[in-house]
């Protein structure tokens, strides 16, 4: 590829966005190898950390639309990762539950997400990489 102009690289903005098709790019081809979708990474990991909790709730937490965690929930379902079960306090709406299928699913695809992480931060030491992750925390607020 060949050099961008200085005026592009001196953008903060232009340069995240090169970093995140760079880093979308290596999960999909990693979650691709793995027979995976890193919304499958998110809804677990999800559904781990805060428990039980209804599709739109899982949905909105990740930042996943509705109808692509319908098919999300539906692939993890059927391969045993994710359980529906009636909530108990409105009969209307299934909770999702992780599975201990699911939990080793997510075991093996946070290894997977965690090299990928390490490849796309190589360059960065340890202290680096936290600085950088502190402040793209601070600047989604």
């Amino acid at each position: 590829m060949k050099e961008a102009p200085a005026r592009l690289r001196r953008k903060p903005s232009w340069l995240i966005n090169r970093a995140s098709a760079r880093a979308h790019r290596l999960i999909k081809e990693t979650m691709d190898a793995a027979g995976g979708h890193a919304y499958h990474f998110a809804i677990l990991a999800a559904l781990d950390e805060f428990g039980p909790d209804s599709q739109v709730q899982i949905g909105q937490r990740c930042g996943i639309d509705q109808s692509d965690m319908h098919t999300m929930l539906n692939e993890l379902a059927e391969q045993g990762h994710v359980a529906r079960t009636p909530d108990p306090a409105d009969r209307r709406r299934n909770l999702i539950t992780l599975t201990p299928a699911g939990r080793r699913r997510l075991e093996d695809l946070d290894t997977k997400v965690t090299a990928v992480q390490d490849d796309i931060l190589d360059a960065l030491s340890a202290t680096e990489r936290d600085t950088l992750t502190a402040l793209l925390t601070r600047t989604l607020g």
